[in-house]
């Protein structure tokens, strides 16, 4: 049974999550608006417009277990309130590409710093047994996020004038009442022993959470980190968490489940489907992807981590191979949104479920924010390419091409999962963090 105090807290760090999706999926309402109204390129387009997010991501991403561990997991997560606040009134007020692609850019700061933090925060003060479906709060959030951001864009549509300027800017509200209860969680109780030497802090908080044994926790937390404080990330005893981390982010991108929520509307009018359609069967993405990923979060410390990525490998392959065939004998539209559903419903229910777990577990305590930030670059570097040449690949190749090569990818993906994944349920983060180290 969940404790209340650990639940609330897991919650409304999880909300982070929710900012996370809803800016992600947002964009697509107004992609093809902003390109009639400011007649950029697709190359232009591309890179300012659609991309802009996402490369703030990855520095986001990349540069985040600075304000982790320097200033605290919890003065981090107030700050990610703050960079999206700004972003969505920014863009929703922009004037021109330059000005709306800073607005984006500094959104996106807040995405790739939240993909470090709140996963960090969230497997810190989560027992072992419950942690995989506490963490997984995070996707649920962002796929709720992204539901809300497609039935937002769906009714907006249509609603006023440049209503695009709306779609933005309505994320200032979540943002603001994020901001406003982050300031009730508590700081992470590791980070408090490993960073302040606060032992009193540290086990007042791992008892409210429902921790057991609090002094006995902290006594391994510190045992694990003086074997480990003295080793970098890239030292040869890390060789093996950062290929799993590596790995998983790369083929979570090569999947195309960016490409597949960022230019859904596109996709679908491909398909025949016209305009309104196109929007309302985003909307049906966004209901299938939370759906899929609640019921990975009650599969995940159920039937692991490692059998959820074969389940979803698998389904990936199937609907990809499908969108291949569909797009090439140019079968009906609705056969398309069929497919495009299974995709979501096999990447909830697989890696999305479990990659912001997977990663933030398998790294010891010393090198955890830097270990995730390697992860996450890697998928969000990839998700800003992905975007980023998009326009100008579907203007090139037919979506048959696009989607074989993904097929391919999910291929290769479900042989790496067999042969080389572990398996982590069940086990705390300390053992982990020196098992996996140790292990190869």
């Amino acid at each position: 049974m969940l404790n209340n105090k650990l639940l609330l807290w897991s919650i409304t760090v999880a909300c982070a999550g929710f900012l996370f999706g809803f800016d992600t999926a947002v964009i697509s309402g107004a992609d093809q608006p902003i390109q009639a109204l400011w007649q950029t390129s697709d190359l232009t387009h591309g890179l300012f417009i659609m991309s802009s997010a996402l490369w703030g991501t990855v520095l986001g991403a990349l540069g985040a277990n600075i304000p982790c561990d320097r200033f605290g997991r919890k003065t981090t997560l107030i700050a990610i309130g703050v960079l999206y606040l700004l972003s969505a009134l920014g863009s929703a007020l922009a004037t021109d590409p330059v000005t709306f692609s800073v607005m984006r850019f500094i959104g996106g700061i807040g995405v790739g710093v939240s993909s470090i933090a709140v996963p960090a925060y969230i497997a810190e003060i989560a027992p072992a047994a419950q942690r995989g479906r506490l963490v997984a709060l995070y996707q649920f959030q962002i796929v709720f996020g992204i539901l809300i951001a497609f039935l937002s864009n769906y009714l907006l549509a249509d609603t006023f004038l440049l209503s695009w300027r709306w779609m933005l800017g309505i994320e200032a509200l979540p943002a603001a009442i994020y901001l406003l209860l982050v300031f009730f969680v508590p700081e992470s109780p590791r980070w408090l022993l490993l960073h302040k030497q606060d032992h009193q802090a540290a086990s007042q908080i791992l008892h409210a959470v429902g921790e057991p044994s609090p002094q006995h926790l902290i006594t391994q937390i510190e045992s694990e980190h003086q074997q480990r404080a003295s080793e970098n990330l890239f030292s040869h005893a890390y060789r093996w968490p950062i290929l799993l981390a590596f790995l998983l982010a790369f083929f979570n991108q090569l999947s195309g489940i960016n490409f597949v929520i960022y230019f859904a509307p596109r996709i679908f009018s491909l398909a025949g489907l016209d305009s309104s359609a196109a929007l309302l069967s985003s909307a049906g993405i966004g209901l299938v992807n939370l759906l899929f990923t609640v019921l990975g979060m009650v599969l995940i410390d159920k039937a692991g981590r490692k059998t959820l990525l074969v389940i979803g490998s698998i389904g990936y392959i199937l609907s990809l191979a499908a969108l291949t065939i569909a797009f090439q004998l140019s079968l009906a539209g609705n056969l398309v949104v069929a497919f495009i559903f299974m995709f979501i419903a096999s990447h909830a229910v697989g890696q999305g479920a479990v990659i912001w777990v997977f990663i933030s577990e398998i790294f010891p305590n010393s090198v955890r924010t830097k270990g995730q930030s390697l992860g996450c670059g890697t998928h969000w570097v990839l998700a800003a390419l992905i975007t980023l040449v998009m326009p100008a690949v579907l203007g090139s190749f037919t979506p048959t091409d696009i989607f074989g090569f993904f097929t391919v990818m999910m291929v290769l993906q479900l042989i790496c999962v067999l042969w080389l994944f572990p398996e982590t349920r069940g086990k705390s983060i300390e053992e982990l963090g020196i098992s996996l180290s140790d292990s190869r």
